[in-house]
């Protein structure tokens, strides 16, 4: 029999041939990291990333006195990426619904050149 490459996988018998079913319970260092199961490698993957990041807050919602206009490119300018992309939400931290303004914003700054529509018009 070959020697056990995971958990619950098939062992082939040399001598009938015919392959036998056993579950084995291998600690996850007895096996190479190749063999992990996806499951095991994603969980090992998330240990390793170490410190808790602190939750994005929106900065429109958390101060109400900002107002969100087309016409202020200077506070525009930090949603928007170096290749003239609108950073996405899970980046920014606004909510949905000042995501929504912000990229109308930037779409009127834009049409109207306070703003570049590409990096080459930076």
């Amino acid at each position: 029999r070959r020697e056990c490459a995971g958990r619950g996988r098939l062992l082939m018998d040399r001598g009938s041939g015919a392959p036998e079913h056993r579950r084995h319970k291998v600690d996850r260092h007895d096996c190479r990291p190749g063999q992990l199961r996806a499951r095991a490698r994603k969980k090992a993957r998330k240990a390793k990333k170490g410190m808790f990041q602190r939750r994005k807050v929106c900065r429109y919602c958390a101060d109400k006195k900002l107002v969100l206009s087309y016409k202020d490119p200077k506070t525009l300018r930090l949603f928007i990426s170096e290749t003239g992309k609108v950073t996405p939400r899970r980046i920014s931290g606004t909510c949905a619904k000042h995501q929504r303004r912000l990229a109308t914003a930037i779409k009127r700054a834009r049409q109207i050149a306070l703003l570049p529509i590409a990096a080459g018009h930076m």
